[in-house]
């Protein structure tokens, strides 16, 4: 019985959550996503059926998946709430013997999984290829920069000065780079919106990796953390895009993680030969 009560909790969050989706799209996708609410509830009435119980709706999951709208976007919320749906058909195929009523869910569920397969065309996944084009570039040339700066270097302040001004130099340069390859190429986006996708991923990258060594007094210290802060952006920016686009987080997270730390690993000995050979410890 814990197991229909905790079904019929997460139909009728997930009824309110698609409910105030529907209100914030209109159209097919509105139709879509308000047809999906109400099969919630009426899988919601099922349970209580057999529970003889109404269930508050988890207002935090409701909090989450509302603020997650609000900051990433309607399709990874819809991609992170479909994870739950698969989950959900999992234990309806577990009851299907038990409860006569949980092969239509079941079957309901599959049907609301092809229709948010379908759903929504976002702006900006459209630009993810540009957006990790910026956050890539960033995090392989500026922790590769950071390390050689600091066994060479040895001076926070300096450190990160040299690292600013590189990376928005670097910046500009992804940039206008991004701007000219989606204009030859002619693709379907917008060769200017590319560009800043692509400027502004570098820039808020740069940004997170200097910010260290402008304050931390050892540039050792501020390299950890540069490094710590590096890890954090690979694994954010990688679970978007394993979530949003269906595809492996540690395969992706693996990738960039090596790229980015072994560039950084060869700088490191560039930086401490430099320093030894040309005495630049400032």
């Amino acid at each position: 019985m814990k197991a229909v009560l905790k079904a019929q909790k997460t139909e009728t969050t997930e009824y309110i959550v698609y409910k105030k989706l529907a209100k914030k799209h209109s159209g097919k996708n509105a139709d879509i996503l308000e047809r999906i609410s109400q099969d919630e509830a009426r899988h919601a009435s099922v349970w209580e059926e057999y529970t003889k119980t109404r269930v508050k709706p988890n207002r935090l999951s409701i909090l989450f998946y509302t603020l997650t709208n609000l900051l990433f976007g309607t399709t990874f919320t819809l991609k992170l709430m479909e994870i739950n749906e698969e989950r959900a058909q999992k234990n309806y195929e577990h009851w299907l013997t038990l409860l006569p009523e949980a092969k239509k869910i079941l079957q309901e569920e599959e049907e609301h999984e092809q229709a948010l397969l379908d759903l929504i065309d976002e702006e900006r996944l459209k630009y993810t290829s540009s957006i990790v084009l910026g956050l890539n570039d960033a995090l392989v040339e500026l922790t590769g920069t950071l390390a050689g700066l600091t066994f060479a270097l040895a001076n926070s302040k300096v450190v990160g000065l040299a690292g600013l001004i590189t990376g928005i130099a670097a910046s500009l340069s992804m940039a206008a780079s991004e701007y000219l390859s989606q204009k030859s190429e002619k693709t379907e986006k917008h060769p200017l919106k590319a560009s800043m996708y692509t400027g502004t991923a570098y820039v808020i990258t740069v940004i997170l990796l200097i910010f260290p060594f402008f304050v931390a007094s050892s540039p050792y210290t501020a390299l950890l953390w540069s490094m710590a802060n590096a890890l954090l952006i690979i694994a954010f920016f990688t679970f978007f895009v394993s979530v949003v686009k269906s595809t492996s987080f540690k395969l992706m997270f693996t990738e960039m993680a090596a790229l980015s730390f072994g560039v950084a690993a060869v700088s490191f000995v560039i930086g401490s030969f430099a320093n030894r050979l040309l005495g630049t410890s400032l």
